[in-house]
């Protein structure tokens, strides 16, 4: 994935935000996160509401990435699903070796936030390509 967020976050940053994404959402019958726009709208948010705390945010996905290649030798992008699943279950259960500016949970669970965001809302907020989670439970536009 190409770094469209530029110069909201450095290459490693934004595709470690995807990959995130894509773990809190994988493809399944329908599409992963980014599949579906996610991205998009996070570069929307990120450019226009959070950006404010966009420092804290590159901080803490170089933390997470970091964090990736103690426990597996690899960056956060870099990682299987299943060891991708891992670094974000020990860092809800605030077992870190760094130093993070807030709890990694609460980290993790503001970014789980904007990706449902991103994945459920109205089409023209920036995600959910084509409405297709809305298809997925069945909502339909009527008006």
């Amino acid at each position: 994935m190409t770094n469209d967020a530029a110069p909201l976050f450095n290459a490693l940053q934004w595709q470690t935000l995807c990959a995130l994404a894509d773990t809190v959402i994988p493809a399944d019958d329908y599409p992963s996160a980014t599949e579906a726009g996610v991205d998009h709208y996070l570069r929307r948010i990120f450019s226009t509401d959070l950006k404010g705390q966009l420092a804290t945010y590159r901080l803490c996905l170089d933390l997470l990435n970091e964090e990736a290649d103690m426990l597996h030798g690899a960056s956060f992008p870099n990682l299987s699903a299943e060891q991708r699943e891992d670094v974000l279950t020990r860092l809800e259960r605030g077992r870190h070796a760094l130093t993070w500016p807030l709890h990694p949970a609460h980290f993790l669970h503001r970014l789980y936030h904007l990706v449902a965001e991103g994945y459920y809302s109205d089409p023209g907020n920036g995600g959910n390509r084509e409405a297709i989670s809305w298809k997925m439970i069945g909502f339909e536009v009527t008006a």
